[in-house]
């Protein structure tokens, strides 16, 4: 044997041959083992990093980030999926924002995007574009073959799909690419989970620390409006909406009054709605919490509001309902109205507890207030008035003790002016009588200052009786129209130097009286005005009296409108 040459183990050309075979075998397996525990370490890296966060963004964000990184896509998305099955959130991976903006809207879910929706099962396809649900790609889309599509389960829900494209290196994704990317959405879920329940349980601590907070304020010395408004900016800053508002509701004129507007919107306080024209009224007739889809074409609003989807929670207590808490979102921010809906109820029950104690208190203040004025009203009659009316009889027995006429006429004078006041201190008493509201004798008053620069002199008004108190707010519009008009007639018609304006509530009644010194009625007037008067006297089942004015009044004419209240 030569001595350059190898030792020989026995074995012929074709073995060796064949022992390379598995010897290179041997290496690729090796090399197989190498590959899959290193895809191995990184699917356990990537589960590892989907998890370092709570925040559920960041989450999602995460996670096709790690399946492109797993599966070597060029381009990821993860579509979240709404309750009516069409996406409602797209996560992109592999595309610049400048990319993203000229694509425009986010796909909704048809096509082949809408085949994980409809079967949550993992679709692998060399190209995507072949396919016969194929949509096809909007302008200024990058171009996209080789597709893996996964669903994103948590337990049996799906919450979405993980859709890569465009395998690096290869013409389309593997088994193995299929493989490591289900078992990162197993993953995926359990993490998507726990950040959905972080951001709830978070959420619901800020809820009840806001309802603390609200608890606290009703415990104190509390106004409708300022507790209201504090309702409304705590439920913005921890829902995250838009726009918050706060409308009461009248059930006898069916309008919804916008009391509170927290956010950035044109719309007032004031606003008025009609209730039945609005998505409201499931709310306002008792079915709980409602959703409405776009909060713009839930009513016609007098301003702008925005058109994304809002809550609406009724406002109110076993007894009575006293309007609705909406809370809108902007329609570019995705929310999950489901996470919030029972917070906000309770919120509402804040609300409508802020109301009824904001009532009673105003009520309660209102009481003392009308307690001091009986008593003051009852000193008046039970003191002042006796002792005037005392020294009035005292002076008219003295008449017939003073020998000169003058000296009657005097007394007599002194009995007049003693009678006036007691007129006076009668209607101060009826005044403080009155509800602390606004009061019908100022109306009244108005009306006739009014006519004061036509006429070229004031009216006379002497109002007796509880005018504030017993007249109904229903007759009170036909009240002040029929002496609008009476006063009207004396401007254009009667050349008078004096009128008086009568307003009376006695023996269940209430009577106006307008009696002028002009030239009269003529019997060929126009009579449409007047008829108008008799019909609004009627409406009420009463009467309407046209008439000259009785002695001594030389002219003039006396207008009687009375009606039962």
């Amino acid at each position: 044997m030569a001595a350059d040459q190898p030792p020989s183990l026995g074995l012929g050309p074709l073995s060796r041959v064949r022992l390379d075979e598995l010897l290179q075998e041997m290496l690729d397996r090796v090399g197989d083992v190498v590959a899959s525990r290193e895809r191995l370490r990184a699917l356990l890296d990537a589960v590892v990093g989907i998890s370092t966060d709570l925040d559920l963004r960041s989450t999602l964000q995460r996670i096709v980030e790690a399946a492109c990184e797993l599966a070597g896509a060029r381009y990821g998305a993860l579509g979240v999926v709404g309750p009516d099955r069409r996406l409602t959130d797209f996560i992109t991976h592999g595309m610049t924002p400048e990319q993203a903006a000229h694509i425009g809207d986010l796909p909704h879910g048809r096509g082949v995007l809408g085949l994980l929706i409809q079967d949550p099962r993992p679709v692998r396809m060399p190209d995507i574009t072949r396919h016969p649900q194929s949509y096809g790609f909007p302008p200024h889309h990058p171009p996209m073959h080789s597709f893996l599509g996964v669903p994103l389960r948590i337990r049996e829900h799906v919450f979405g799909n993980l859709y890569l494209a465009e395998k690096r290196g290869a013409a389309e994704f593997t088994e193995d690419d299929e493989e490591v990317v289900v078992a990162l959405a197993a993953a995926a879920g359990v993490a998507i989970e726990n950040a959905r329940l972080y951001a709830v349980s978070h959420r619901r601590e800020q809820w009840l620390a806001a309802a603390s907070e609200i608890t606290a304020v009703l415990l104190s010395e509390v106004g409708r409006t300022g507790a209201l408004s504090l309702i409304a900016r705590r439920a913005r800053e921890v829902s995250g909406a838009y726009l918050v508002l706060v409308l009461l509701y009248d059930a006898d004129t069916d309008r919804l009054t916008v009391e509170v507007v927290d956010g950035d919107t044109s719309l007032s306080a004031g606003a008025e709605l009609v209730a039945s024209e609005t998505a409201f009224l499931p709310a306002i007739t008792g079915s709980g919490t409602v959703t409405v889809e776009s909060l713009a074409k839930s009513a016609v609003w007098p301003g702008d509001v925005p058109s994304g989807p809002a809550m609406v929670a009724p406002l109110g207590s076993a007894e009575a309902l006293h309007g609705v808490l909406v809370v809108a979102h902007d329609p570019a921010v995705t929310r999950h109205a489901g996470d919030d809906s029972t917070m906000l109820a309770t919120f509402a029950g804040q609300a409508a507890l802020a109301l009824e104690r904001a009532r009673a208190q105003e009520e309660r203040e209102l009481l003392v207030v009308l307690e001091d004025r009986e008593r003051i009203a009852r000193d008046l009659h039970d003191v002042v008035i006796q002792r005037l009316f005392a020294t009035g009889l005292q002076l008219q027995t003295a008449i017939p003790l003073a020998g000169r006429p003058e000296a009657g006429a005097r007394i007599n004078a002194a009995v007049d002016d003693l009678d006036s006041t007691i007129r006076d201190i009668r209607r101060a008493i009826f005044e403080l009588r009155a509800p602390a509201a606004p009061a019908l004798r100022a109306d009244l008053g108005e009306m006739v200052d009014a006519a004061t620069a036509p006429l070229g002199f004031r009216p006379r008004l002497d109002v007796f009786g509880p005018v504030d108190s017993a007249v109904p707010d229903r007759v009170r519009p036909d009240l002040l129209a029929v002496l609008r008009e009476a006063l009207s007639n004396v401007v254009k018609h009667a050349s008078a130097t004096r009128v008086e304006v009568g307003v009376r509530v006695a023996a269940g009644r209430l009577t106006l009286t307008v009696l002028d010194d002009g030239v009269g009625c003529p019997p060929d007037a126009a009579r449409s005005g007047l008829v108008n008067l008799a019909d609004r006297a009627t409406s009420h089942g009463g009467t309407f009296d046209l008439s000259p004015a009785p002695a001594p009044h030389p002219s003039g004419t006396l207008l009687t409108w009375s009606i039962p209240i």
